[in-house]
């Protein structure tokens, strides 16, 4: 018999928060159906939140930025490079379109597990702006079973490891603590049990609030959506959530800027957790595949 999900605190005070927010929602994030998508297990749907955004890779082609920003979206994650050689071809163009357009936004690293992961965060360092206001880095951890060069077994300690190195040198370099993204065949395979439970997780889970499928985890980004229609983007794209009000995304952003904390009196960053699940689960399969979008 499963046990019922719990709902994260900061979820429940967003839940029912916004009754606007179906009608706006054709404006916020370009509508798209968010209210539509048939979430029906009784917890907070993507149309409770207030705080929505998008991902976006070269496969969204040219943006118009300002339209996404007119939309109603509120945050955008950025593909930047994927392994140690490969930058996304519309990145730059992204970030500064992003930037001129007055959307927060942040670069996310797509974890390739075939190279060294000091190389990995390095080429992210070299192709990723330092600037005080962008969101934090993501490394974004997936498995690639139908990845064409690499056949790697994802075997739970080593890829522990891995990702510490990474997540390590984005925090030396960047000054802000990473955001862990992931899917649930992952997150069951590496995540669940406590591993960097310190850490902020972003979660994609389009047919259930994430309580149902990532129920021992608080979360604070969501991805609910894989087709998603914005203005100011020919085709489909994600779209993401952010769990909070208002303040709570104020507060977000402004913890996000070093520049608007007192560095002298913060505390030393917490050792990232590294607890394995008391049972470890089977290597995930032969990990390959081509990038995610």
């Amino acid at each position: 018999m499963t046990r019922p999900a719990r709902v994260s605190p900061r979820s429940l005070a967003s839940f029912g928060w916004l009754a606007a927010l179906t009608l706006a929602l054709a404006g916020c994030g370009g509508g798209g159906g968010a209210d539509m998508l048939g979430f029906d297990d009784g917890y907070p749907k993507p149309t409770d939140y207030p705080i929505h955004g998008i991902d976006v890779s070269k496969y969204q082609g040219t943006i118009d930025w300002n339209a996404v920003a007119s939309s109603g979206v509120k945050f955008a994650w950025i593909k930047a490079t994927e392994g140690g050689d490969h930058v996304d071809e519309r990145f730059q163009a992204n970030w500064q379109g992003a930037k001129l357009a007055g959307i927060p936004h942040g670069a996310y690293h797509f974890m390739y597990w075939c190279r060294k992961p000091i190389e990995e965060a390095t080429w992210f360092e070299e192709n990723v702006p330092v600037e005080a206001d962008a969101l934090p880095p993501v490394l974004d951890v997936e498995p690639t079973p139908d990845s064409r060069t690499c056949r790697r077994r994802l075997e739970h300690d080593q890829t522990i490891a891995d990702m510490k190195v990474v997540l390590d040198e984005m925090e030396r370099h960047f000054g802000k603590r990473p955001i862990i993204y992931t899917n649930i065949e992952f997150y069951n395979a590496i995540l669940a049990g406590g591993a960097f439970a310190d850490y902020p997780i972003w979660v994609r889970s389009t047919k259930h609030n994430p309580a149902m499928r990532y129920s021992d985890r608080d979360w604070q980004f969501w991805q609910y959506q894989a087709d998603g229609i914005v203005p100011g983007i020919d085709g489909e794209v994600d779209r993401n959530v952010f769990d909070g009000d208002q303040k709570q995304w104020r507060a977000f952003l402004d913890g996000a800027n070093p520049a608007a904390q007192d560095v002298a009196t913060s505390p030393a960053p917490a050792q990232p957790s590294t607890q394995a699940a008391l049972s470890p689960p089977q290597p995930i399969g032969s990990a390959n595949q081509t990038t995610p979008n």
